[in-house]
């Protein structure tokens, strides 16, 4: 196993993942065979890691995922010399459950794999208290190491001596890795879901490089790797989240369908599927020799005029499910399967007709959290009643859904109590506002 560490923060929005964009981008160019990963069900940030090291981003959940799946996934990783694994939101912030009880925290990561955590403190507002801050972090759970600390956004040399000596007396044992200055280099542009995804960056390798000059200016590279330490869990066996729905699965992928885990894809491959990628927005059908056709989730409400518009991509897969082909749709893909998307505008557009919903991106409100769901009628997926876990995070509200068919699954949430069914199967054709992470053994 490769040696690995979690770059953790106290809150969200402390610059945790452009911090970790520049030291993957700095660390490459030193040399270093570098594997990243994200905790949590994120979607966006693995792509900017992908950009930044050259290698895919692999997401380890520990709510989402079994201990079997993060273990393999783990092995993969451990294929670099060095895993830098993001964490999300603060250290142990996750899903409302009972303390002790696995809830997709850092903290259950860090805790589940040994990887130490290096923690990244905004340090705006504050000085000497940012000491008692950290302290707080420390001690919180003895099964959660925290090996070193940086400071973000420090405002002047007199700020940082400030800190130094706060810190130095309290824990002097504690290595202070890096200082990082207020510095446009170390931000990025947001949207609605989180990050304005990568491949939507004409300048991204610039950013990235802008960056890396300033974590490589600003931090101990040589003391951060040295932290690191080899992943306790060991694998039985290949990583296969899902099994293969099909031996040559039809994946859209573009700026409208980019939300597809590359965990869940490498294991479709891994299985001896061959995935073959198309584009509805270039308006590319499937091939006409898909045995299945998957749309991830994305940002199809900003592309819902182009999308109505591809004339041969909607005929292909309209063709498809009238030859019987399973085609499966998560969020923005179920949202494309359905009978028409209102935009921001209050546009409608027509798109597939192949499940019944409608969606507005006009009429706006979050639907966020894990989800444990079971099979509500045998589809390719499994039978009836086989388990999943998995996430939801979009704003879209469902105009329709659903004639009096099935749904596709039952759910509920992190803790087990009982949701509205979600999502629709008709014929071949299935898709929810779900984002499947993993199987659940046994069945819910």
């Amino acid at each position: 196993m490769a040696n690995g560490l979690i770059i953790a923060a106290p809150a969200s929005g402390s610059g945790k993942t452009v911090f970790t964009l520049g030291l993957l981008r700095a660390l490459a160019r030193r040399g270093v065979a570098l594997a990243s990963a994200k905790v949590g069900p994120d979607y966006i940030d693995p792509a900017f890691h992908a950009a930044a090291s050259g290698k895919a981003c692999l997401n380890l959940d520990g709510w989402g995922m079994r201990p079997a799946t993060i273990a393999a996934l783990a092995a993969e990783l451990g294929r670099a010399d060095l895993v830098v694994c993001e964490g999300v939101m603060g250290l142990f912030d996750g899903a409302d459950l009972p303390p002790g009880q696995p809830c997709g925290s850092t903290a259950d990561m860090a805790a589940l794999t040994g990887w130490p955590v290096v923690l990244l403190v905004d340090v705006r507002g504050q000085a000497a208290s940012a000491a008692a801050l950290v302290g707080g972090f420390l001690t919180h759970r003895a099964d959660v190491p925290v090996a070193g600390v940086v400071f973000n956004r420090v405002n002047s040399p007199t700020h940082r001596a400030m800190i130094t000596r706060a810190m130095g007396a309290a824990f002097p044992d504690l290595p202070l890795l890096g200082w990082l200055p207020q510095d446009r280099a170390m931000t990025l542009p947001e949207r609605h879901l989180g990050l304005i995804q990568a491949r939507e960056h004409n300048d991204l390798d610039a950013r990235l490089d802008a960056a890396a000059a300033v974590v490589a200016a600003h931090v101990d590279l040589a003391a951060f790797s040295a932290l690191a330490r080899p992943c306790r869990l060991s694998a039985a066996g290949a990583a296969v989240p899902l099994p293969p729905l099909g031996q040559r699965i039809a994946v859209a992928e573009d700026d409208a369908f980019a939300f597809a885990y590359p965990a869940l894809l490498q294991g479709w491959r891994r299985a001896g599927a061959e995935v073959r990628k198309f584009s509805p927005l270039a308006d590319q059908p499937p091939p006409a020799d898909a045995d299945f056709i998957y749309l991830p989730g994305g940002y199809p409400e900003l592309h819902a005029g182009r999308l109505a518009a591809a004339a041969a991509f909607m005929a292909g897969l309209r063709r498809a499910a009238a030859n019987g082909v399973p085609v499966f749709g998560e969020c923005g893909g179920y949202m494309t399967l359905g009978r028409g998307l209102v935009d921001a505008e209050g546009r409608r557009h027509a798109m597939a007709g192949l499940l019944p919903v409608s969606t507005s991106f006009a009429q706006r409100r979050l639907h966020l959290g894990y989800r444990q769901a079971r099979l509500a009628a045998a589809t390719p997926l499994g039978a009836l009643g086989d388990g999943f876990r998995g996430h939801e995070f979009h704003y879209a509200t469902s105009l329709e859904e659903g004639d009096g068919g099935p749904p596709l699954f039952h759910l509920a949430d992190a803790s087990g109590r009982p949701l509205p069914p979600a999502g629709q199967v008709r014929g071949a054709v299935m898709g929810s506002f779900l984002h499947l992470l993993d199987r659940k053994d046994p069945p819910l």
